[in-house]
């Protein structure tokens, strides 16, 4: 709604709201001067009402009026414009006045009488930090569509029908689904087309982080906590106020922070660590598993309290192999996001390749296609990525058992003593089927060092 004076738009309309009409004509003459245009209001309704036509950039409001205060007229503004910055004038100004106005959106708070070289630093402070808002959401949305869901198969369109339904809402959501399938990228969606988009959107893969660590991680500590806390620290819960807190893996979370978690959750505050002042946090949280929480339930291993506080509302994401008609489109978007990243030219697929995509199983689902096309627009070359292209970098990209002589070729006792690790996990991983807290219990490390090997090894 607003914006700064720039050669190609007109210049921009700022409304002077003041029952003194010599004050409105000199902050007139003064803005008229430079360059904007103006818009008078003698009353809160008759400035609410200018408002209506959406060509107001700014609000210039006095406190003290007839009907309506300042106050009252900026709660308005504020709750049908909240991109609309105003500023508030007052001839009877006081700190406490003040304070409230800020508190209630306003960007700036000048008293009366006032130097109009004020009056128009203030305007252009707030047109700047306007447009720079503007310019972030639209930066932001613009993430979004690059992230966009891909893909108009049945599955996917009802997909893409419960995120739209369910992201305006403030219901809690559990995604589930295998891995690699985007379920990250649903919740981004929900929060990118929620209320909080403007809100930062904070990722915690709890599997990841050590049953020791996650409390901290969550909810924050204050210095002196445990040994090493040297210093306060936010946890992910307050640095998510006012957005979204997507928390994957959640049913790899042990028993005392899920009752920490539901908490949170119950009474929308958190304590640190080492603290004893509760804090208000304003956060929707969307979990996501690859588990079945219910049978977890049922084991005793996830709280059925926290399930059902997190299972509102439900969405699956489906496999890749249960919409191989998206896999060319999925496929297609990827060579050209490679390729835009790599600085390479945008392949085709060609037809053998389409059909040879669409025949595979993708156990790895959508990341496995991503990774695969990566490597096809960097290590291919020709017209057209071609079916033979993709099943030699399959073959190459395949776990290979290696041969003894690899091991004692190499030339340092840390290479071959990392070698042999790297092959001992990525056969305990086969024999586990890929679960990872599975195989981390079998090998007798903890998961969080089980992720940063698979990172190390690039396994992951």
């Amino acid at each position: 709604m607003s914006r700064e004076p720039t050669p190609d738009a007109p210049a921009p309309r700022i409304l002077i709201v003041d029952d003194q009409r010599a004050i409105r004509e000199e902050i007139a003459y003064a803005l008229g001067f430079n360059g904007y245009r103006t818009l008078e209001a003698v009353d809160g309704k008759t400035a609410i009402a200018s408002c209506e036509g959406g060509d107001v950039a700014l609000v210039l409001l006095d406190v003290k009026m007839p009907g309506m205060d300042g106050l009252e007229v900026l709660e308005v503004l504020h709750q049908r414009w909240p991109d609309l910055p105003v500023v508030m004038i007052s001839g009877h100004g006081d700190f406490e006045t003040a304070v409230i106005a800020v508190k209630r959106g306003a960007f700036d708070f000048l008293p009366k009488p006032f130097d109009t070289d004020r009056v128009l630093v203030s305007v252009k402070n707030a047109l700047h930090v306007s447009t720079l808002e503007r310019e972030n959401v639209a930066l932001r949305d613009q993430l979004v569509a690059e992230t966009r869901m891909i893909g108009e198969s049945g599955p996917m369109l009802e997909l893409r029908r419960l995120v739209e339904r369910t992201a305006p809402t403030e219901a809690q959501v559990l995604v589930t689904g295998e891995n690699g399938t985007g379920k990250e990228l649903v919740a981004r969606q929900i929060h990118g087309l929620s209320k909080r988009r403007r809100g930062p959107f904070v990722a915690v893969n709890c599997a990841a982080i050590p049953a020791t660590l996650i409390e901290s991680e969550l909810f924050g500590h204050e210095r002196g906590a445990f040994t090493g806390a040297q210093s306060a620290r936010k946890g992910h819960f307050e640095t998510a106020n006012g957005g979204t807190l997507f928390l994957d893996e959640i049913g790899d979370m042990a028993l005392d922070a899920q009752s920490k978690l539901l908490r949170a959750l119950q009474e929308r505050c958190v304590t640190r660590i080492g603290g004893s002042r509760p804090i208000q946090v304003d956060v929707r949280v969307i979990a996501a598993t690859n588990q079945d929480l219910e049978a977890r339930v049922k084991e005793g291993a996830f709280r059925e309290d926290l399930f059902y506080r997190l299972h509102v509302v439900p969405i699956r994401v489906p496999a890749l192999r249960e919409r191989g008609e998206d896999i060319p489109l999925l496929a297609t978007a990827f060579l050209a996001e490679a390729a835009r990243r790599n600085g390479a030219p945008v392949r085709p697929l060609a037809n053998d390749a389409v059909s040879w995509l669409r025949a595979q199983d993708w156990p790895g689902n959508v990341r496995q296609l991503r990774n695969l096309c990566e490597a096809a627009t960097i290590l291919t070359e020709g017209n057209a990525v071609t079916a033979a292209q993709l099943i030699a970098l399959s073959s190459a990209a395949a776990p290979r058992p290696p041969r003894q002589g690899d091991f004692f070729a190499l030339p340092t006792l840390e290479e071959f003593r990392e070698a042999i690790e790297k092959e001992f996990i990525r056969r305990k991983l086969e024999e586990n089927s890929g679960n990872i807290k599975r195989t981390a219990e079998r090998i007798g490390i903890q998961r969080s060092n089980l992720y940063k090997k698979l990172e190390r090894y690039g396994m992951k």
